[in-house]
């Protein structure tokens, strides 16, 4: 390989984004893997989760809020840090720009950032109930890997982005331009989520 000019892809060091607080009010799974989509539950149950991307500033820390019913990225934030602050403003985001007329379900891991008392008390001023999936089971937020699968396999690239300006304008283009608007899902009937929510207010 060396003579040929080759060289092997490996998996860069993983970065723990999930940090469990053992002394955290135990809340319950309220979704029990049922990501199942449902134009009438639109804005009725949401579930997120936190990544990490590379740049050579660093890790730059994405967390998302994602409606199960339509698939469709309501709410997301970007910092160089995992304090609560990012997730809280992710579901702020998520709660201002859908407006949700009726009880919302906020479904996650059972992250340090999500069973914080700070994010529950946002919830609640916010009206929204929390749901945890079990420890160490990534198939209770099924929903949520699937997209940060999605956004690494279609978005990264082989090297880490110059700066994390440059990597949040990236996830812009990706989430606001391409995954909301034009990217077909499967379980949508080959639909992209805002189709499939205007289909459904029509």
């Amino acid at each position: 390989m060396r003579a040929a000019g080759l060289q092997g892809r490996h998996r860069r060091r993983r970065q723990q984004t999930t940090i469990v607080d053992p002394a955290a009010t135990v809340r319950p799974d309220l979704i029990g893997r049922d990501f199942q989509p449902a134009p009438a539950a639109v804005d009725t149950r949401w579930c997120g989760d936190i990544t990490y991307l590379p740049t050579q500033e660093g890790w730059l820390y994405l967390a998302v809020v994602i409606d199960i019913a339509s698939r469709r990225v309501v709410g997301w934030a970007t910092a160089d840090h995992l304090r609560t602050e990012l997730v809280a403003e992710a579901l702020n985001a998520a709660y201002h720009q859908r407006h949700p007329v009726r009880p919302v379900i906020f479904h996650s891991d059972r992250g340090c950032q999500y069973t914080s008392g700070s994010f529950a008390e946002l919830a609640d001023r916010l009206g929204v109930r929390l749901s945890v999936g079990r420890k160490g089971q990534c198939w209770d937020n099924a929903l949520a890997e699937s997209f940060f699968a999605t956004l690494k396999g279609e978005l990264l690239s082989d090297r880490p982005w110059p700066s994390r300006t440059a990597a949040r304008s990236a996830i812009f283009e990706f989430i606001e331009g391409w995954y909301n608007l034009h990217r077909l899902h499967s379980s949508l009937g080959y639909r992209s989520p805002a189709a499939y929510e205007a289909a459904y207010t029509a």
